[in-house]
């Protein structure tokens, strides 16, 4: 670091956002899972982790609201060919399930098909859980980049156990309640059921932004006795035409949380012209500059960041537009910023 200058320009060879850690250096771990076998409308979100890396290099490293970042170190592993197996092998399952729309019950064809996507998914579940626990052993924040968001439930878990009474606040356009959606036990729309009948820990989930669901995900939300709570899109942006500041918003959405938070975002919580390759887009939803305001006061709170995840990022099919990358790794370096931030300690 002693010949590092965080002001040049960065080379199209180092690290994500141009660092020069390696990972027995840096306090950020984020593990790459190019995984997207269960997203159900538009793929391309395999390529996230590396669409996010060779967006990172364009970010400038001095920031005006979390300030440097880049000091504690920040290393993104390379990415494991076993998930690019895994990845390619469970998508030629999952390809005639989906084009099905799932409706699979009476075809045992397409139920053995479900079933090999099934057991991958364990496996990769598995390997996110151990992966995120080997490095949370050695005092590290681990940040899981996906892929659908299906990718980080190994994670969640092996937090919740260093975390015995763990928030989540969860940021999307979709509520990702459903059961086993398209019969995949571990679906990008069904992450979060799998979270709260999986994890108990998880005492929390702040679900914001969501704007798209079904009703039986929101029979689930009314029926889990102030375990999952909702602030909706429509509802958010209602109460600010009615008069209510962003500030006053963050601060309710940040209320109910417990003192130690784990972030689950999935790009599609934001407007879709932030994301426009997203996997399922969705209209409206929150701007750039209201998430970190949603951060900052999260931080301001006192609360604790403990880790984070990033999903359903995708790059445009032209080579020249980076945009989707760009908005992913300036939220990226946000999140890992606001993180730093929340684990430092208090000025008496």
């Amino acid at each position: 670091m002693n010949s590092f200058d965080p002001s040049a320009a960065a080379s199209n060879d180092s690290g994500i956002f141009g660092l020069p850690y390696d990972e027995k250096e840096a306090k950020v771990i984020l593990i790459p899972v190019p995984f997207d076998a269960t997203t159900s409308y538009k793929r391309g979100t395999e390529k996230g982790p590396d669409c996010i890396r060779n967006a990172s290099r364009q970010v400038d490293l001095f920031d005006i609201e979390t300030g440097k970042p880049y000091e504690a170190g920040i290393f993104m592993a390379p990415i494991d060919e076993k998930v690019v197996h895994w990845n390619q092998l469970a998508k030629q399952s999952s390809d005639p399930i989906i084009e099905k729309g799932g409706h699979i019950e009476d075809d045992p064809m397409l139920m053995k098909q479900a079933s090999i996507v099934n057991g991958i998914t364990s496996k990769l579940n598995d390997w996110v859980y151990h992966s995120t626990k080997a490095a949370l052993t050695k005092e590290k924040i681990v940040g899981i980049i996906g892929g659908d968001h299906s990718v980080p439930l190994g994670a969640i878990q092996a937090y919740a156990e260093k975390y015995k009474n763990l928030g989540i606040l969860h940021i999307d356009a979709h509520a990702d309640l459903r059961d086993a959606y398209e019969g995949f036990s571990h679906s990008h729309a069904s992450i979060m059921n799998n979270v709260i009948r999986q994890i108990p820990e998880v005492t929390r989930l702040m679900q914001v932004g969501i704007r798209d669901f079904c009703e039986e995900e929101y029979d689930m939300i009314q029926k889990s006795q102030g375990r999952i709570l909702l602030q909706s899109m429509p509802a958010l942006r209602k109460a600010m035409y009615d008069g209510a500041s962003w500030t006053s918003l963050c601060s309710e959405i940040i209320k109910p949380l417990p003192s130690h938070v784990y972030i689950s975002f999935d790009i599609d919580g934001l407007d879709p012209s932030l994301c426009p390759n997203t996997g399922t887009p969705v209209p409206g939803g929150l701007l750039f500059q209201e998430v970190t305001h949603l951060f900052s006061t999260l931080v301001s709170s006192g609360r604790k960041i403990v880790g984070f995840d990033l999903n359903e990022v995708a790059p445009s099919s032209d080579p020249n537009n980076e945009w989707d990358g760009n908005v992913a790794a300036r939220l990226l370096y946000k999140m890992i910023g606001f993180t730093l931030l929340s684990q430092q300690p208090k000025q008496v």
